[in-house]
């Protein structure tokens, strides 16, 4: 692909400077978390295990009823419990059992999943595992025309409202959308949520499968999130947010796909949508390390010192120590990590020294 540069892929990110401005904008907000914040050093590992299994479900259980599925997050929830049985009687249970799994594997995984053809078919496959009636087509490319269409109350075909890659072309399509992609990633053509975008767009608009589109796709988004380095997909589900908005998912992506392909493509509506929800993301995460969430960054040891101190008033060290039955040089470290989050005040100093919860900050109006 010695032209990507000029391919229609590239072109339609020339935005405008009204759109570039705004897009630019929630991107410098997005990255102000992913440099400024290292996620993991701050969160202790049982945090994050519990937070990732977590959005797995949620995540999960939104991606799949914005296509239609019924599972509530607690059903998949119960699920996710059983994976291990292998045998589910709904359809529902099969499609949601699949990308549980699916899901699980990019967050356990991501740093080694290259984003190539063999792994889009793959990712497809493994999510259709258990869905009786998806053998036929799962890991494979599209068979048959999948256009979307417009239905009246009779269920009557009264216009259509999309019309992707016909299947004959689809490989070819996936083969320069994922050259494309490897390309301009690797020579920062645009910013990495630009590219992103723009793949994921290209990605839905080419409809590669006969079904499960729109869960790859979000699959694909993970993978592509932590790959970047924005590791808040692991703690904010992305899938919920979208879900939340599925109105604006839906407009966003019909606003697109009406310049597909066009002279003048415009991925506006898309890109803005997409760093919105991303955005969110990253506010949510930031949220977690908030005060009222202060345990998150806590070890279980240093909960129940934490704990203990919020209910006991002004401490000393030897309090501490008396008081929990810990050793001396624990009782130290936490009050130094506690002090270090400025979430405890230090009164006096040598042996008078005292310790107190920090009062709350007020928010400004």
């Amino acid at each position: 692909m010695d032209d990507w540069k000029e391919s229609r892929l590239s072109r339609r990110l020339a935005l405008d400077s009204v759109v570039a401005e705004k897009v630019y904008a929630m991107i410098a907000e997005i990255d102000g978390v992913k440099t400024g914040w290292q996620l993991t050093s701050r969160l202790q590992p049982r945090t994050i295990d519990r937070l990732s299994r977590s959005v797995i479900v949620t995540s999960t259980g939104a991606s799949n009823r914005i296509e239609g599925n019924k599972l509530s997050d607690e059903e998949v929830e119960a699920l996710y419990r059983q994976l291990r049985i292998k045998k589910f009687r709904t359809r529902d249970q099969q499609e949601v059992a699949g990308y549980l799994e699916v899901l699980e594997s990019i967050f356990q995984n991501y740093r080694e999943m290259k984003l190539g053809e063999s792994l889009v078919l793959q990712l497809h496959r493994d999510m259709l595992r258990h869905c009786e009636k998806d053998v036929r087509h799962a890991g494979t490319y599209k068979f048959g025309p999948n256009r979307v269409e417009a239905k009246n109350a009779a269920g009557e075909v009264v216009g259509i409202v999309f019309d992707p890659t016909p299947p004959h072309l689809v490989q070819k399509e996936m083969q320069e959308l994922i050259g494309w992609y490897g390309q301009a990633t690797g020579e920062n053509f645009r910013h990495p949520l630009i590219l992103a975008a723009n793949f994921l767009f290209e990605y839905l608009a080419i409809h590669p499968f006969q079904d499960g589109n729109g869960r790859t796709s979000r699959l694909l988004t993970n993978l592509i999130l932590l790959r970047g380095g924005y590791e808040f997909a692991e703690v904010v589900s992305h899938e919920k947010l979208v879900e939340n908005r599925k109105a604006d998912y839906y407009l966003a992506l019909n606003r697109t796909q009406r310049t597909w392909k066009n002279e003048q493509e415009d991925i506006s509506a898309w890109l803005v949508f997409f760093l919105e929800v991303v955005r969110q993301q990253s506010r949510e995460a930031l949220e977690i390390l908030s005060g009222d969430q202060i345990e998150n960054l806590l070890s279980e040891k240093q909960i129940v010192l934490w704990q203990w101190a919020n209910s006991t008033g002004e401490f000393s060290r030897k309090s501490a120590v008396e008081a929990l039955a810990m050793p001396p040089r624990t009782v130290e470290s936490i009050i130094k990590k506690l002090l270090d989050l400025k979430k405890l005040d230090r009164l006096g100093e040598g042996r008078a020294t005292r310790y107190r919860v920090s009062p709350p900050k007020s928010k400004a109006p």
